[in-house]
């Protein structure tokens, strides 16, 4: 067995000899097994979220998480193409949970800002027509 992320190569033995005549290797054929106990072969890329996080750092930067959510995209494109894959699945998956936070955040602030402008609104327009009735 080899350890997830290691490339899997054939390499031969040292010092053994199979064969052949003395002093030369004799002919050796390697086997490559990739063995998984229960886990999922793993296949696509990390995804590192940048547009989204860029959206959400220009647009509903709220509380400071879009900022904090470009950063770790830009950490996990930057352990893409390093080639540390568990790293950029780390960062990807904070970035995703940062962006997830500042857009639900963001869209109960705009909720809350259209209810209390529409009852605001409805308040002035009742209270002027009552006063335009009542005059003295």
């Amino acid at each position: 067995m080899h350890p997830q992320g290691y490339p899997t190569e054939a390499v031969p033995l040292q010092g053994a000899n199979y064969g052949g005549l003395p002093g030369q290797p004799g002919v050796v054929q390697h086997t490559a097994v990739n063995i998984t106990r229960g886990q999922q072969v793993i296949t696509e890329p990390p995804k590192d979220y940048i547009i989204w996080s860029l959206f959400s750092f220009v647009y509903v930067n709220t509380f400071c998480f879009g900022l904090a959510a470009l950063i770790h995209s830009i950490k996990a494109r930057d352990r893409k193409v390093a080639g540390d894959v568990d790293g950029a699945r780390r960062y990807g998956s904070t970035a995703r949970n940062l962006n997830i936070a500042a857009t639900i955040i963001a869209a109960i602030g705009f909720l809350i800002f259209i209810i209390t402008f529409i009852v605001i609104s409805v308040q002035t327009a009742s209270h002027s027509s009552y006063s335009y009735n009542h005059q003295y």
